[in-house]
């Protein structure tokens, strides 16, 4: 019975030499993965410098004197009274015309032409006011040959 029990001794010693760390895989998976590497750095594309110019003030120059541009603020009211810089124009009128609003607009324009400034208009229209009283100060504005405009809707309360 003993040379029985030694054969089994010696198959449990052979299947403990077999397991180990196996290195030359290892190299393999190492030597793969350099070499994805490399391929991929030649695919890589190099950050360049853009100069481009954010829009803002430009600095001063010595030769030109900088001309800012003349901010109108016209409001729309729900009522549908209309304002140029907080003064009411013709809000006795029944009709969508609104001739002294224009003749207004059209002087201004003039005098910032005249002057070589832009002319901004800001249209600050309450949050009831109707969509048609605001179309009719787009046509007064296109009538008036006013390009630059913007919108705000509400007012500065519970801000």
């Amino acid at each position: 019975m003993s040379a029985p029990g030694k054969k089994k001794h010696r198959e449990i010693e052979s299947e403990q030499l077999a397991v180990g760390f196996q290195i030359a895989p290892m190299i393999d998976v190492v030597f793969v993965i350099m070499l994805f590497f490399m391929v991929m750095v030649g695919s890589v594309k190099v950050e360049r410098e853009l100069k481009s110019q954010l829009p803002g003030l430009a600095p001063p120059s010595a030769d030109a004197p900088q001309e800012m541009p003349d901010e109108i603020i016209v409001g729309v009211e729900e009522s549908g009274a209309v304002t140029l810089n907080e003064e009411e124009f013709d809000s006795n009128r029944p009709d969508k015309s609104l001739p002294d609003f224009i003749s207004t607009l059209k002087r201004l324009k003039q005098e910032a032409d005249n002057r070589n400034a832009k002319v901004i208009v800001t249209i600050q229209a309450e949050e009831q006011a109707t969509y048609e009283r605001v179309i009719d100060v787009l046509n007064a504005l296109a009538v008036a040959k006013v390009a630059n405009v913007t919108f705000t809707v509400g007012g500065d309360e519970g801000f």
